[in-house]
């Protein structure tokens, strides 16, 4: 499958002086864990603390396209994603995880054939109580993502629209 054609610096220069900002970009404290450092798609979410639950009946789902965005509070004390939910992911579709907190397995994540962002790598897994909440407005790292928005990542950066930019 070819990359997608698009760069995340060429979408910030067109849009940057919208009169109502439609672009925004993520901090960049996002590190790439998976083989693919370009994808993009409209964004289906879950906010979950420490208990991937969720995340694992999104990737188990059909993805169509689409990029999991998981608001997990910025915690690194325990994984959300490892090489089977990644696995699961490619699997099913997903265009790329973008998690707000830590994964693991850094092997797997690299064959699982998938774009993974986080923040840091956690051997420690999370934790199962079967908590958190998919479809809604997260907020990652102060910048606001709800479902249907696009993302776009690339070798720059990630950044968020509220529709899908040419």
């Amino acid at each position: 499958m070819n990359p997608p054609d698009f760069s995340t610096c060429d979408l910030c220069d067109a849009h940057e002086k919208d009169a109502i900002p439609i672009l925004r970009a993520l901090p960049p404290v996002f590190r790439e864990f998976g083989s693919v450092a370009r994808f993009c798609g409209p964004v289906a979410t879950v906010r979950c603390f420490e208990d991937n639950s969720r995340v694992k009946e999104a990737v188990e789902s059909p993805g169509e396209g689409r990029v999991l965005v998981v608001d997990g509070g910025g915690s690194v004390r325990r994984a959300l994603v490892g090489g089977n939910l990644a696995s699961a992911a490619a699997r099913n579709g997903w265009a790329g995880i973008v998690v707000d907190g830590a994964v693991r397995d850094s092997r797997e994540l690299q064959a699982a054939g998938i774009a993974v962002r986080a923040l840091a790598l956690m051997p420690q897994r999370s934790v199962k109580r079967n908590e958190g909440e998919r479809d809604v407005p997260v907020l990652i790292q102060g910048v606001p993502v709800r479902p249907g928005h696009w993302l776009y990542a690339d070798e720059d950066g990630i950044v968020v629209s509220e529709r899908p930019l040419a």
